[in-house]
């Protein structure tokens, strides 16, 4: 019998190497799937503003003002009031100035809160924030702190 000295399976050693390069590739790719989420939710947020903006200039083009205007609006634009976030949109007039109308964007984490605030929204009235950064936006908490997530941003328009 012949006894062969030379083995070809792999070592322990080189399967290690292998799993830890799989290891990375894959924390890679779950840190771009969760950006590339992160960046739809934006997104879609952005273009339901838009359409609740419209909808709602539409509904109201033949009114003074929009001192009638409340959250059953929604179903008059076949739009629902759930956000990619898990919270709800909301919509109220300004009670200091009944020609204007109020779109809260409510259950946001802070990243987003931050990011919506400081955002210049088309149409929107402008604000001057605390660090005087110009935003279209103010939110609650201002600083956007709330840690359970429901921070809300809120856009007034003309």
């Amino acid at each position: 019998m012949l006894i062969k000295k030379s083995e070809s399976g792999r070592s322990m050693i080189e399967m290690l190497g292998v799993l830890a390069i799989m290891g990375v590739l894959t924390i890679g790719a779950i840190q771009l799937v969760s950006y590339a989420m992160a960046t739809q939710k934006k997104g879609t947020v952005e273009t339901e503003i838009v359409q609740i903006y419209q909808g709602v200039r539409n509904i109201f083009s033949a009114a003074e003002d929009y001192s009638a205007l409340d959250n059953g609006v929604f179903g008059a634009m076949g739009i629902s009031q759930k956000n990619p976030y898990g919270g709800t949109y909301s919509v109220s007039a300004d009670v200091s100035n009944p020609r204007q109308f109020t779109v809260h964007i409510n259950g946001l984490p802070k990243s987003d809160c931050e990011y919506f605030k400081l955002k210049r929204w088309t149409e929107s009235v402008e604000y001057i924030n605390s660090n005087g950064q110009r935003g279209g936006a103010v939110a609650t908490p201002a600083d956007c702190s709330d840690r359970a997530g429901n921070n809300t941003v809120s856009i007034t328009y003309f």
